[in-house]
């Protein structure tokens, strides 16, 4: 009988536990809301082993954006497999989304980490725009992937990544995050019913 291992944060070296530690701080709470004091206090380090590894907060920020991005790219395109991927088309996103939303992936949903980050960061922090344009042109090449060939499959793979987007927002602010898949569920419908 095989036994299951639970690692534990304090089990991990110190970039891990950092980077740990600052990607659930980072989403949970923002990027400029935490401070590198409450990580590297959360970590378990001091100061000079962060600095070794991170020799910034932007540099800690760029690679939980890249984390965050690994992340969620696995769980979205594994997501929308399970949800019947190109057999069902764009009507796989909702429920994908839907396990999003109400926290059955990747924990707690509080948005997007990258368009989160935009809004914090902006042009303060350019690196942080393009890492996003990057993570959502990849999700919008996913997207892509479900579609059947045609024509306008790139345009259409663009707008229902828009579609996305904006019921991640709404699903964010609203609170309730039934009224945003009610609109996604209706944009797929459409674009179904186009093919």
């Amino acid at each position: 009988m095989n036994k299951v291992v639970s690692i534990s944060n304090s089990d991990l070296p110190a970039r891990e536990r950092i980077l740990r530690t600052a990607h659930d701080l980072f989403y949970a709470e923002g990027l400029r809301a935490t401070g590198i004091d409450r990580v590297i206090a959360e970590a378990g380090v001091t100061k000079v082993t962060f600095y070794r590894h991170f020799p910034s907060k932007n540099d800690l920020i760029l690679t939980y954006l890249n984390l965050r991005h690994e992340r969620w790219m696995k769980w979205f395109t594994e997501a929308l497999e399970r949800h019947g991927g190109a057999s069902k088309g764009a009507q796989a996103l909702p429920p994908v989304m839907k396990e999003w939303f109400r926290g059955k992936a990747l924990g707690d949903f509080r948005g997007c980490a990258f368009l989160n980050g935009v809004s914090e960061m902006g042009p303060t922090m350019p690196a942080v725009v393009e890492a996003t344009r990057q993570h959502k042109q990849q999700m919008t090449d996913a997207i892509e992937a479900l579609l059947p060939q045609s024509g306008q499959r790139k345009r259409t793979a663009e707008a229902l990544a828009t579609a996305v987007d904006g019921a991640i927002v709404q699903a964010q602010y609203g609170g309730d995050p039934a009224p945003a898949l009610r609109a996604l569920q209706f944009i797929a419908d459409q674009v179904t019913n186009k093919a």
